[in-house]
């Protein structure tokens, strides 16, 4: 049995929802892996739409247990209140089906405050954030003044931690015209959580360590899309961590050595929320029709999406970072009616041809894409179940796009309903 890695192929909203409660069906634990709750998946089982953004999708699937993993940074009054919200939905969350990793970094409101007003200010820092804190939670972590959740078990102590906090925030403030925040401000934000997140927490670590020794099948859940990786996407027009599925290791505290199969969640064309390069972005009516028939807005923001044709050099170049084993191609049934459509099969960049996305911002700015047409289909995709209820042409755009990023198609989505799936190849028997 394989433990499955579910990550974005491409910059987000892939719809790895649907795909990460199907698996989870046949999956023990689900964790979440990075990021925090600027991302989100609808979930539409026997017709209710769950909306999570922080919470691993196994959580609203009765006997499964959930973990937020210390590579995600929690908010944790957006937790108690997501958990209000699907609880009055009938899912009814407690500390035996989900935990938190004890050192896993919170997000505070003074970190809210900094990513909203760098967002708002002239100084070039507007990189299209959601402002939730997330950026900030995480420069935090890495600046070694963070407050984790175990900090908030030792209440006495906390004082000190939020001094060292506010040195560095409260002079970031100053330089932003903003008032300075008081170490008692921000005690009383904490303490007054503090009862309600504190029942969840573990050393996920060790847990995870034990139910997969036992023979439990984990599934890895990430938010955003790699091309959102810090280190290997679109940079500075990125989330705050690693998104790739090798961060699945290091923010949940199993090693490498613990995943099995990769499966990579792919849009059967491209979308983007915030700012960036898009070079398959299609402003005009193709744009417009992807966005209607794709429903393209955000389940946290509702921000509206960029749309534009598939691009496989992008997908292709996250299949090696990621070392994807099979991708699930999404919303299919978009295309449907389309008479030709076109796939990116490379990029022109000064007057050259390459097969690839380059690292520099200014260059990611100037490729051209290089479009491939195929014919487009007149019958529908939407529910199908299997290959034979698909039209020839859809069956050919899908065996052309295996073909381009170099991974096959291991599942294929034809609708948000989980029963219309085509499987290929289960991950969990790799």
């Amino acid at each position: 049995m394989a433990n499955v890695v579910v990550v974005g192929s491409q910059w987000g909203d892939e719809g790895k929802g649907k795909i990460v409660d199907w698996l989870s069906e046949r999956a023990d634990v689900v964790v979440r892996f990075q990021g925090g709750h600027n991302a989100g998946h609808t979930l539409v089982i026997d017709g209710i739409s769950y909306k999570l953004s922080l919470l691993p999708s196994g959580v609203v699937r009765p006997g499964k247990l959930a973990v937020i993993g210390n590579g995600v940074v929690l908010d944790p009054h957006a937790l108690v209140a997501e958990l209000g919200r699907i609880e009055a939905q009938g899912v009814k969350v407690g500390p035996e089906t989900l935990r938190i990793a004890d050192n896993v970094t919170l997000i505070l409101s003074v970190h809210r405050e900094l990513d909203q007003m760098r967002e708002q200010s002239n100084a070039g820092t507007r990189i299209g954030t959601t402002g939730r804190g997330i950026g900030p939670a995480y420069e935090d972590k890495v600046g070694r003044r963070a407050i984790r959740l175990m900090d908030l078990a030792n209440l006495p102590a906390l004082e000190a931690k939020i001094e060292r906090l506010l040195s560095h925030h409260n002079a970031l403030r100053r330089g932003l015209g903003a008032t300075e925040i008081s170490v008692k401000a921000v005690y009383d934000e904490l303490a007054s959580v503090a009862d309600k997140v504190l029942p969840f927490m573990e050393p996920v670590w060790r847990l995870l360590d034990e139910r997969r020794r036992a023979g439990d099948r984990i599934l890895f859940e990430g938010a955003q899309g790699a091309l959102l990786d810090i280190d290997h996407g679109t940079y500075p027009y990125v989330t705050s961590s690693n998104t790739v599925a090798g961060q699945a290791a290091t923010g949940s505290g199993l090693g490498p050595g613990a995943i099995g199969y990769v499966l990579g969640i792919t849009k059967a064309y491209t979308t983007r929320v915030g700012e960036g390069p898009f070079p398959t972005e299609q402003t005009d009516e193709i744009g417009d029709f992807l966005g209607t028939r794709g429903h393209e807005f955000g389940t946290v923001t509702g921000r509206k999406r960029r749309c534009g044709w598939f691009d496989a050099v992008l997908v292709r170049q996250t299949v090696q970072v990621s070392g994807i084993n099979g991708i699930a191609l999404t919303k299919l049934d978009v295309l449907d009616g389309l008479k030709e459509i076109k796939i990116c099969v490379k990029y022109r960049l000064d007057g050259r041809e390459i097969d690839y996305l380059p690292a520099s911002q200014a260059e990611q700015a100037r490729v051209e894409p290089v479009y491939e047409t195929l014919e487009g289909w007149s019958g529908s995709t939407a529910g199908a179940r299997s290959w034979a209820d698909l039209p020839a042409q859809a069956v050919k755009y899908v065996r052309y796009v295996e073909e381009l990023i170099g991974a096959p198609v291991a599942m294929l989505s034809t609708s948000p309903e989980r029963e219309d799936t085509i499987l290929v190849q289960d991950p969990f028997q790799d």
